[in-house]
């Protein structure tokens, strides 16, 4: 996603400065991102701090995995805010990285900032399912809590963004889905949330430029749809015909071959963006059919890379 951000942002005629732990392109700086240091010089007169720092999901869910989840993003949202805070000159807003793993594993109605339901108590899944949970409330509550009396804060409850990019979320359902495995996985009836990476920066942008919205939003395309559904499309825009079927145990040994979890494909992530819609956000990409017959496109063009306007 920041590399998705960064594209789009600077293609736009933005100044943007890369806070990583291993700078090598001019415009990247070093942080640590867990502490105050002379790259708080660089949000001191911003404009805009977006943070999506935080150890990748895609792993096996051990004690010590969810554990850097916690930490990475607990410990850099507290260092921004600490430096947000003693900016002499601090931005006008604060976008701060979240999830829509918040929301409870459900089939009978979508979430939306209102009236979703928080997960964590969900009855018949897995115990540790809580744990994601429990990263995101304590991600956002750092934010919440920090001192930052001129600055307004936004926590971005994002759903998977789908970006041609290599290494992503679209590549390896693309991948299963072109060696035929891009079938149901048991049986196919959770929801699947998802927003097309060209509407996930014009919501960045949008969102950074409404001086009205300040707490969770969840980014989130308007249409979630079950699993099964999902890869029909998915296969029908790569026009592969068949994807075999997975059963859950067959989901486990998948998950586990790729140092994964399968919480990312059991879990029902039925999110809708309540907020973004209320305050006359469109998106491009509304239903997931177009958007992955465009995403298809431009993998199939070469095109890895988009570049986004606003509009």
């Amino acid at each position: 996603m920041g590399s998705v951000l960064n594209r789009a942002l600077s293609a736009a005629g933005h100044e943007v400065v890369v806070l990583t732990r291993r700078p090598v392109k001019p415009g990247e700086v070093h942080w640590n991102g867990v502490t105050r240091g002379p790259w708080a010089e660089e949000i001191d007169g911003s404009d805009v701090v977006i943070n999506l720092a935080g150890r990748s999901v895609s792993c096996r869910y051990t004690p010590a995995n969810l554990q850097a989840m916690m930490d990475s993003r607990v410990f850099s949202t507290r260092a921004v805010g600490e430096a947000i805070g003693a900016a002499a000159h601090p931005p006008r807003v604060w976008l701060q990285m979240s999830t829509a793993t918040i929301y409870a594993h459900r089939y009978d109605a979508p979430n939306d900032e209102a009236t979703g339901v928080i997960g964590g108590a969900e009855p018949a899944v897995p115990g540790y399912w809580s744990y994601s949970v429990d990263i995101a409330k304590a991600w956002e509550r750092e934010q919440e809590q920090a001192d930052t009396p001129h600055t307004r804060k936004v926590a971005l409850r994002s759903a998977m963004v789908m970006s041609s990019d290599r290494g992503g979320v679209f590549d390896v359902l693309s991948w299963m889905t072109r060696l035929g495995l891009g079938g149901p996985v048991a049986g196919g009836r959770q929801y699947v949330s998802w927003i097309h990476d060209h509407d996930f920066v014009r919501a960045v942008e949008f969102l950074a430029g409404r001086d009205d919205l300040t707490g969770p939003v969840n980014l989130a395309a308007p249409e979630p749809l079950p699993q099964r559904a999902f890869m029909r499309a998915l296969r029908t825009a790569w026009r592969r015909p068949v994807g075999l079927p997975a059963t859950r145990c067959m989901a486990e040994v998948g998950a586990f071959a790729l140092r994964s979890d399968t919480e990312l494909l059991l879990k029902s992530r039925r999110v809708v963006p309540g907020r973004l819609t209320e305050a006359g956000f469109t998106f491009t990409y509304p239903k997931w059919p177009e958007a992955a017959r465009d995403l298809t496109r431009r993998r199939r063009e070469g095109h890895g890379r988009s570049h986004v306007r606003s509009g």
